[in-house]
């Protein structure tokens, strides 16, 4: 019995693709294979004579023999509508590794979109002392026990307004590190107003990653990341610090990170306008907002979103062809290497692996979570109080979720974000479908980049 669910067929420009979801395996096929097994799919017999006599008006009975031939043979090796688990692998064991120090719950902007809202996260608006920050530093020593390699990114709000703070930490983390034989790369994301020439030297000193914020054109920037009293052009303030900022950086790892709403779907001119200012590394993020909300994405944009999509990848092969080319974040897949298994079912490792700190120390799953009282799972001082919380999250993965467990692009997605599900969902185990379908449709586009890049 053929598993036909979790198989999926596309196209573009003529490129013809078939993604077997339950083994992982990609197809790039003729078009007349490609017919063929979506005929199948669709509820074709898988048999000889029934194909073809479906494809005998296009196709001569020889060809049509031989692909039918070369398709039973991925059947055969289960590369093609492939059974899936019939038990969940077993789990791998997983400590801490990675820390989001909230270190500024404040913030400089007040973005319209922002997970803090108002910019007070909930609550009162602070910044992390450097007594609390030393021990998260020690917390994620301890929880990591044998794992060497650690993650520490400073985060808010705005992260430059405690930049003393975040210099200390730094320098105290890689003196615990080197004294505990680990090493922690450190990451940052800030909106830039408070970049100097000293802190820029700092963070392209110690900072592994960084990440910039900004939509993309001054018009779109400014309508929603303003600052407090509206007045004045952020993106007229951050394009050069940025611009500078990334000279300076020589090579090292960071991204420009844009958020797309419903007032600029056309967000393929805002990812071309940044590479067009001189950035390489390039993301920009569907909003996640109530429906009711003006800037609001919901179904009703999803086939313009589709089109951009399709449009930037072109693009996006024309600037290999024709110019500097640039890195987009989601257009990345990586298909001969990659996570093992486990991670792809289970993904960002929330509550176990990966811990938000807020300014007093509390602990939470991500900083989504933050000021959820029933998501509180410790503090830097005890540690880890609740771990309950975290197994929750863990075993919230594709192969415990009905949905996801019928999708094909399951084990690249890993089920999307767990608060998301949650809020818009409705559950852990119900995935945020909106999400689904842009990420389904960002996965066909990384393949075709792929083929067209690599063939």
């Amino acid at each position: 019995m053929l598993d036909k669910e979790c198989v999926h067929c596309f196209s573009h420009n003529h490129q013809y693709f078939v993604v077997d979801g339950n083994s992982g395996s990609v197809h790039l096929l003729d078009e007349l294979a490609y017919q063929m097994i979506k005929a199948i799919k669709d509820g074709l017999e898988f048999d000889e004579t029934a194909v073809i006599n479906h494809l005998s008006n296009e196709y001569s009975p020889r060809k049509i023999k031989e692909a039918f031939e070369e398709i039973t043979v991925l059947v055969k090796e289960n590369l093609l509508f492939s059974p899936d688990f019939t038990e969940i692998p077993k789990e791998i064991d997983s400590v801490v590794k990675a820390l989001c120090l909230n270190v500024a719950h404040d913030c400089n902007l007040r973005c319209k979109y922002c997970f803090a809202q108002t910019g007070d996260f909930g609550g009162k608006r602070e910044l992390m002392s450097y007594a609390v920050a030393k021990k998260a530093v020690d917390f994620l020593i301890n929880a990591s026990k044998n794992r060497h390699q650690l993650e520490l990114d400073f985060f808010g709000g705005e992260p430059l307004l405690n930049f003393e703070v975040v210099k200390k930490t730094v320098l105290y983390g890689e003196e615990q590190a080197k004294k505990h034989n680990k090493n922690i790369r450190f990451t940052i994301t800030t909106n830039g107003i408070g970049l100097t020439k000293a802190i820029q030297d700092f963070l392209n000193e110690k900072m592994y990653n960084v990440v910039l914020s900004i939509d993309g054109r001054r018009e779109v920037n400014d309508a929603v990341r303003q600052t407090i009293n509206g007045e004045g052009s952020v993106h007229d303030v951050i394009v050069p610090k940025y611009q500078e900022f990334v000279k300076a950086r020589k090579g090292k790892q960071y991204y420009v990170r844009g958020t797309f709403t419903k007032n600029n779907l056309d967000f393929c001119e805002d990812v071309l306008y940044l590479a067009g200012l001189g950035f390489d590394q390039i993301s920009m993020e569907p909003v996640v907002a109530d429906s009711a909300l003006d800037y609001a994405l919901t179904e009703a944009e999803l086939p313009t979103i589709f089109h951009e999509y399709h449009r930037l990848a072109d693009e996006l092969l024309e600037y290999y062809q024709t110019k500097k080319s640039f890195n987009f974040f989601h257009f990345n897949v990586e298909l001969k290497k990659g996570p093992c298994l486990y991670k792809r079912i289970a993904g960002c490792g929330a509550g176990h692996e990966y811990i938000a700190v807020t300014p007093t120390g509390e602990l939470y799953p991500c900083h989504q979570f933050i000021g959820d009282e029933k998501y509180k799972i410790g503090d830097v001082s005890q540690g880890i109080i609740r771990p309950e919380l975290g197994e929750r999250l863990k075993h919230a993965h594709v192969l415990n979720k009905p949905t996801c467990r019928k999708c094909w692009a399951k084990y690249y997605c890993s089920g999307g974000c767990h608060f998301n599900n949650l809020k818009y969902g409705g559950s852990l185990s119900d995935p945020y479908l909106l999400a689904c379908e842009m990420e389904r449709k960002r996965l066909e586009c990384s393949l075709y980049i792929y083929s067209s890049l690599n063939n």
